[in-house]
């Protein structure tokens, strides 16, 4: 391993620390089952997480939370439910695609489409319209207990901002570098994404509360209330 791999090794292992002693547990990501992890990450996409969770709930108060259910569902009663989401007509779709997929593929279990190897299964998610990388990630990660790294927007602007990695590296590079230099653990890989959302939603935003951050030790020498 490089001086520089050693570098970032040790800088990635010092964000853990710091934000699981200010944090502690994260217990992300929330969802009563796999299905329900799965469609969470298809609703996420361009909105906050309180949203999902009131799409969720009308999900469940209307008993869709089902593949099957949600395919059977007229399109406009599966559009009211997922209002509080945004873009609910494109998001209705989307998830519509995802439980076509489970049904016809795996007979709407997302159990038996775990068991596919990561790889194979990564490959058959980005091809669902609708789910891209970041996604497809999540449903790995959380839903599927398969051992892969998920970044975010936020996961970009915390890195950037300590120096770390440039502001305009790509999704897969992003996830490689994780890859690389965080041991390949199911749990710390849960642990350390759902930590980056809390640090991303509570201190880095873009204008960013440094002074009060559990990471503003580890900033670059005058990058300290970096706007």
């Amino acid at each position: 391993m490089t001086k520089r791999s050693k570098s970032m090794q040790r800088s990635l292992a010092d964000m853990y620390r710091l934000m699981s002693e200010h944090f502690g547990p994260t217990h992300w990501w929330p969802g009563d089952s796999p299905f329900e992890i799965a469609v969470g990450a298809i609703l996420t996409q361009n909105t906050a997480w309180t949203n999902v969770e009131r799409a969720i709930a009308n999900l469940k108060r209307a008993k869709l939370l089902s593949p099957r259910k949600i395919l059977d569902c007229p399109a406009d009663a599966l559009e009211e439910a997922l209002t509080p989401s945004g873009y609910f007509r494109v998001k209705a779709k989307r998830l519509r695609h995802f439980c076509d997929y489970l049904v016809t593929g795996h007979r709407g279990s997302v159990k038996r489409m775990a068991q596919l190897p990561r790889d194979e299964l990564r490959a058959e998610l980005l091809q669902v319209n609708g789910i891209g990388p970041e996604t497809a990630d999540d449903i790995l990660l959380y839903a599927c207990d398969h051992v892969v790294f998920v970044v975010d927007a936020y996961t970009r602007r915390i890195l950037s901002r300590h120096g770390l990695v440039d502001p305009g590296i790509g999704y897969e590079d992003l996830r490689a570098l994780f890859e690389r230099h965080v041991p390949p653990d199911l749990r710390i890989y849960q642990e350390y994404h759902g930590l980056i959302v809390f640090i991303g939603k509570e201190f880095c935003r873009r204008k960013p509360n440094c002074a009060e951050c559990p990471l503003h030790s580890l900033l670059p020498s005058g990058r300290f209330g970096l706007q």
